[in-house]
C-alpha cells in the first residue's frame, strides 16, 4: 500500500468512525463491517473469495451489479465484527487493501451500521 492510499484510508475511517460516534452509535458493542470489493472480470473476483474464505473470512455470495455508466462488475463483501475502534478498523482495511492487490481487484473500502 502506498503512503498515498494509507492516508486516503486513515481519513476515510477516522472520518466514519467520529460520524458513527457523533451519532451516538455504542463503541462498547461490536459492529458488523463490510468489507467491499469489486471487478469487472468475475474470475478474478472468485478467486480473491475464495483466497478470503481460505484464511478464515467471512465472504458474501457474489452478485452483478451495474454502475452509472452501464458497465457491469461483480462484488462481494467481507464481513468481520469489530469494536468502533479507528486504529483496529484501520488495520484490517490494510489487510482487505493487500488482499485486494494480491488477486487483482479492487478495494471499494467498508461500511457499517449504527449500533444502540
Amino acid at each position: 500500500m502506498t503512503n498515498e492510499e494509507l492516508s486516503h484510508w486513515t481519513e476515510y475511517t477516522e472520518s466514519l468512525v467520529n460520524e458513527l460516534l457523533e451519532d451516538g452509535s455504542n463503541d462498547e458493542v461490536y459492529h458488523t463491517i463490510e468489507h467491499h470489493f469489486s471487478s469487472a472480470d468475475f474470475n478474478l473476483l472468485e478467486k480473491a473469495a475464495i483466497a478470503a474464505f481460505k484464511m478464515g473470512l467471512e465472504v458474501e455470495e457474489p452478485e452483478e451489479a451495474e454502475l452509472e455508466t452501464g458497465e457491469k462488475v461483480f462484488a462481494f463483501d467481507i464481513i468481520t465484527e469489530q469494536y468502533l475502534d479507528a486504529e483496529l478498523i484501520l488495520d484490517e482495511t490494510q489487510k482487505m487493501v493487500q488482499l485486494a492487490q494480491q488477486c487483482n481487484v479492487d478495494y471499494d473500502g467498508w461500511g457499517t451500521y449504527f449500533e444502540e
